[in-house]
């Protein structure tokens, strides 16, 4: 814990400026005030249990008699590990810098229309505009291939199609850019696509066909892409999207013909199918819709236990299992265990049944006599895609209530243990198996409970019960209807899907947060939400601003640029420009906003001018200069500048972004919220009523005050 002891303010300011506002307080996050008691926070289940409702109020408080009890302060400093929401991410800068160099080069194009455009967390914090260390590197896609085979083909409980996305989306960077900085090739093509603008649209489109591929859902990976990826969309990016999902189908269905040995049968639409569903004899009645709900609230139950175990665990690895060989040692661990419980269960369960009339493609006879197979061996050893299929598509008496309940309670605590681990996995086809599982069981108990009839098929509810634990892990809800429709071939279920998805999410949402979202709030990546806390209406930017401001004059000496960005304790990345007034008595206005990339390819061409010859004109650098060094930009400690270079001066005016956005020091936290969110910012400047800087709002304040006071407490535990 001696690392949690530095402290913070949340509005990043000087005691003194509170000592000025006494009198003025803010409730905290959790309704203290500046009286509650203090003292090391216990870790307890029901904390971790609520993890995702950090920032939540009760809504059975009181809010307004709460403003009138409380005055407004600035909130207590928090304690805050630095390593938490700082060092480690950065952002992307998706906000284009309107300079002269751009503004000149877009009057010169001709605008016509053209294709611009998991690890599915991060593909989500990129998308969102989290810049991960090497997310879409060439050498992270060989190492995902890699590794999604070595775990499938070791039995472990795991999928590809998040490791699918993942590929799709580093394909689609690389492709975005037009060369590959790890064999170092520059194919001098896509230039134009070579800002963080362009390829955060290329890896939405790479992310949707991953999806596509894996499921043969081209429409269902469009509306992953929408929901679950992508902070920016447009109309022009939805049928660009939708065009490369259709292109990976089709590129994946002329692979598999060619691989099924008939070259033109395109009829293998994705690498997992769950078969075709036959309306006439497993149709539902309008009686069933209660009995989906019922199961989708069940599959939010096991999806919120399912979360918080595996919470639990990862918290677990965080704080010991964090050594590359202990890592090791833990997944061959995992596929041992889960080798020895599926012979196990095999050898316990002895659930037999005829061969003859069976639709099981590859029966297993382990511990059966000639001429019947083993129903266990069949649901463990088969590739779990094939384990899906056959629970949806068996016959009724295929397999036994006690083999389906077993199943479900050995896989589930396997599947948990599984997701987190250091190899390539994903959780989609784990998730589907369990549900499907219990899903028939529940199928089955449902046909004893009405004498068989008819429509209680156990199939129909192993699809049901697919849904409804996906939807409870995930919280997905448009796309993964849709997914599951194009999947099965199949709208007849597209409303109880929807129905079972919604009150999965709904339960779910009560108790924890989503699994992918659990994993980002971990990392203590600063990802933004698509709303702001309810806590936020009673706070300005002023509270949550960073101050003092490090501000660059438009005309400025080399030696103070360079020895900002020198400066390892702040490591900014965007400074605001103002006017170079001799006059101290003068206001200094904003002027404009330069990043520290630009800068630095500034210094590194010297791109600079002698005080005493401050009317020539200094080195003309194109767009191309900045371009060629995106977006490994070289370190500020690698260019060399003499000391006669650091008296000469470097004019901003034509590099920096004359109109960076800005709101005033009163604005609301939500507005503040809603620009970042909506415009993909990196930096929102805070000036006062005379145009003068007087913060500077990041992702990383707006994300620190999202997690608050518990959530930083528990994450530093999580750490130390």
């Amino acid at each position: 814990m001696a690392n949690v002891a530095k402290k913070v303010s949340w509005s990043g300011r000087d005691r003194d400026d509170d000592d000025e506002r006494a009198g003025e307080t803010t409730p905290l996050l959790n309704g203290t005030g500046p009286g509650a008691a203090s003292g090391p926070r216990q870790l307890t289940p029901s904390s971790l249990l609520r993890i995702g409702q950090l920032s939540n109020v009760d809504l059975n408080e009181d809010i307004p008699e709460l403003e009138t009890e409380l005055p407004r302060q600035h909130p207590n400093e928090i304690p805050h590990n630095e390593k938490l929401l700082s060092l480690k991410y950065e952002s992307l800068d998706y906000d284009n810098s309107e300079n002269q160099l751009f503004l000149e080069e877009e009057r010169r194009i001709n605008h016509t229309p053209v294709a611009a455009g998991s690890g599915i967390p991060q593909i989500k914090c990129y998308l969102n505009g989290v810049k991960i260390p090497h997310v879409v590197r060439l050498k992270t896609l060989v190492i995902k291939v890699c590794g999604v085979i070595l775990s499938v083909v070791g039995g472990l409980a795991v999928g590809k199609e998040g490791p699918m996305i993942h590929s799709g989306a580093v394909i689609a960077a690389g492709i975005s850019q037009g060369r590959s900085t790890s064999l170092k090739r520059d194919f001098k093509i896509f230039e134009y696509f070579r800002r963080d603008t362009e390829k955060r649209d290329f890896v939405s489109a790479g992310a949707a066909a991953g999806v596509s591929a894996a499921f043969g859902a081209p429409v269902g990976g469009v509306l992953f892409s929408l929901e679950e990826g992508a902070s920016f969309w447009n109309q022009f990016l939805t049928w660009r999207i939708f065009f490369a999902s259709m292109i990976s189908t089709f590129t994946l269905n002329s692979v598999l013909s060619v691989y099924h040995g008939n070259a033109w049968d395109l009829s293998s639409p994705g690498l997992i199918n769950f078969g075709r569903f036959d309306n006439e004899k497993m149709g539902y009645t309008i009686q069933e819709i209660p009995i989906f709900i019922f199961m989708g609230v069940v599959g939010g139950i096991l999806g919120a236990l399912f979360n918080a175990l595996n919470y639990w665990l990862t918290m677990f690895r965080i704080r010991y299992i964090h050594r590359p060989c202990l890592q090791v040692v833990e997944a061959m661990l995992v596929a041992a265990v889960t080798a020895t419980v599926g012979f196990v269960m095999i050898y316990c369960s002895r659930d037999c049944q005829p061969i003859q009339g069976s639709t099981v493609a590859y029966p297993l006879q382990l511990f059966c006599a000639d001429g019947e197979y083993n129903s266990m061996a069949t649901a463990f050893f088969n590739t779990p895609e094939k384990s899906v299929v056959s629970l949806f598509h068996d016959p009724p008496g295929s397999y036994n209530p006690m083999t389906l309940g077993m199943f479900t309670l050995m896989y589930f605590f396997l599947a948990c243990w599984t997701y987190g681990l250091t190899v390539s996995a994903g959780v989609f086809i784990p998730s589907l198996l369990i549900g499907a599982a219990w899903g028939r069981l529940f199928g089955i108990s449902l046909s004893y409970l009405t004498n068989a009839s008819i429509w209680a098929d156990p199939g129909k509810y192993a699809l049901m019960g697919a849904a409804a634990q996906l939807g409870g892990i995930v919280r997905m809800t448009l796309s993964l209807t849709v997914i599951m429709m194009e999947a099965t071939g199949n709208v007849t279920y597209g409303f109880p899907i929807m129905l079972v998805l919604m009150t999965a999410k709904i339960v779910g949402d009560y108790f924890v947060e989503g699994l992918y979202d659990m994993h980002i709030q971990l990392q203590s990546v600063p990802f933004l939400h698509w709303e702001a806390p309810v806590t936020s209406h009673s706070l300005t930017a002023r509270e949550v601003m960073s101050t003092p401001v490090t501000c660059l004059r438009r005309i400025e000496r080399v030696g103070t640029v360079v020895d900002i960005l020198s400066d390892t304790s702040s490591n900014h990345n965007g400074f605001p420009v103002v006017e170079s007034n001799p006059d101290a008595t003068q206001v200094a206005g904003l002027r404009g906003l330069i990043l520290r990339s630009q800068l630095i390819v500034l210094l590194k061409h010297k791109v600079f001018v002698e005080r005493a010859n401050l009317s020539l004109v200094q080195r003309r650098l194109k767009l191309k200069d900045f371009r060629d060094a995106y977006p490994r930009f070289p370190p500020i400690q690698s260019i060399h500048v003499s000391q006669d270079e650091r008296e000469c001066m470097i004019d901003l005016s034509e590099f920096m972004n004359p109109s960076p956005y800005t709101v005033p020091q009163e604005a609301s936290l939500p507005r503040v919220f809603k620009l970042f969110r909506a415009l993909g910012l990196r930096h929102l400047v805070v000036v006062d009523n005379r145009n003068e800087v007087v913060g500077m709002v990041t992702r990383k304040d707006l994300a620190r005050y999202r997690l608050g006071k518990e959530g930083l407490e528990e994450l530093s535990l999580a750490q130390t």
